[in-house]
């Protein structure tokens, strides 16, 4: 089968969309389909075509960048030619050029797959209001010509005031997870590399350093855990520098982090192994995400694969993995106070927190091979 996914970022731009439809395009050619994904040459020394793990990535120019969005104006020619050969569409969304793509579809009677991955929330501001509206407007336009709408979860569409209108299309599947195995050298080489003791309490967080994340929660948390484990760190995973549209935020919390000294450190984007024993290591992986541009945060399960629990808010579809697996709690979002409250818990309580095992076994329902089958029999559906 011929498969076109189309996206507006992706490998080896990170983050949690790009993750998600890089697995599954991979997971798609070990099963035998042809997978071609239209993107964004976002960054102009990236090729404009090439071939990923057997995925035919084809990258268009950017003309202008609106907010988080890009402007490419060969995406229609592209899109026509490209529909023509599919057999099925699969469109990720938040994205701008989702409308065009859904419609061209339609027209050339080939199935669409949407898969909706969150409600855009940009920060405030002029241009950030413009592009929420036209995304509304791109969103509304690709659910009606979607014959199915794809989301990791019932409890994120039933509580989404976009999605609610489309429930009669929404199919769940849950995102893929991996976790690559490794040694106990290779941990003992990371925690050389980033002079962690076996003693010390380890908070993980995996993120872009973005508005919804919530980071400056975190920031506010640590010093009540600090007064009762003076020697706790932070450790942050993931893009913190140049990220699209947040240079605002990054400067208002950077005076705060850096006023917590060696007990906040940003690791950057981390190899495969490297992130693995990121996970093992933390003794707590936190999520203090803020709304409903966050629906799930693969990192939760790909942390309690690797034993560590998590602290994840209360809002949809975030809350699921902490509810299937008992390994963690769950906080109200943008409440520091809560926060530092369930670390300790954690942190003081660690063997409350393994989890029931025959619940964690269904965390295997999340590999990538799993959530391309479940793909693969709505693509044989329509």
């Amino acid at each position: 089968m011929q498969v076109l996914i189309a996206l507006t970022y992706f490998r080896p731009h990170y983050s949690g969309l790009t993750i998600y439809a890089d697995r599954l395009a991979r997971a798609l050619v070990r099963r035998g389909h042809m997978v071609t994904v239209l993107t964004s040459q976002y960054d102009r020394s990236l090729p404009l075509e090439e071939w990923r793990d057997g995925v035919r990535v084809i990258r268009l120019p950017v003309k202008m960048r609106v907010s988080k969005g890009v402007i490419m104006p060969g995406i229609i020619s592209s899109a026509w030619r490209l529909v023509r050969q599919a057999d099925v569409v699969n469109l990720h969304v938040p994205q701008l050029d989702a409308a065009p793509l859904a419609v061209i579809s339609r027209m050339l009677h080939k199935p669409v797959v949407l898969t909706y991955h969150c409600d855009l929330q940009l920060p405030k501001g002029f241009i950030h209001s413009i592009a929420n509206q036209v995304s509304h407007l791109a969103n509304h336009v690709s659910a009606r010509s979607a014959n199915i709408i794809v989301t990791n979860t019932r409890d994120y569409a039933e509580n989404s005031l976009f999605l609610r209108r489309y429930l009669d299309k929404v199919e769940t599947i849950l995102p893929p997870v991996e976790v690559t195995p490794v040694t106990q050298a290779e941990l003992d080489a990371f925690c050389r590399k980033y002079e962690i003791i076996p003693s010390q309490p380890i908070i993980g967080m995996a993120a872009r350093l973005a508005t919804e994340k919530g980071v400056e929660y975190l920031v506010q948390a640590l010093p009540s855990i600090l007064q009762k484990y003076p020697d706790a760190r932070v450790l942050f995973v993931g893009q913190y520098e140049n990220v699209f549209g947040e240079q605002e935020y990054a400067q208002k919390l950077q005076p705060m982090i850096e006023r917590l000294g060696q007990h906040w450190r940003f690791l950057g984007i981390l190899a495969n192994g490297d992130f693995t024993a990121f996970l093992k290591t933390s003794d707590v992986m936190v999520l203090p995400s803020l709304n409903s541009t966050e629906s799930f945060g693969m990192v939760q399960v790909e942390a309690m694969t690797c034993g560590t629990p998590v602290v994840a808010t209360d809002i949809p579809g975030v809350r699921v993995p902490v509810g299937m697996s008992g390994m963690g709690e769950i906080v109200p979002p943008a409440d520091s106070e809560a926060l530092s409250r369930a670390i300790l818990q954690i942190l003081s309580h660690p063997e409350g927190y393994r989890g029931d095992p025959q619940r964690i076994l269904q965390l295997q329902q999340f590999s990538p091979d799993a959530m391309a089958e479940a793909y693969e029999r709505l693509f044989h559906r329509l």
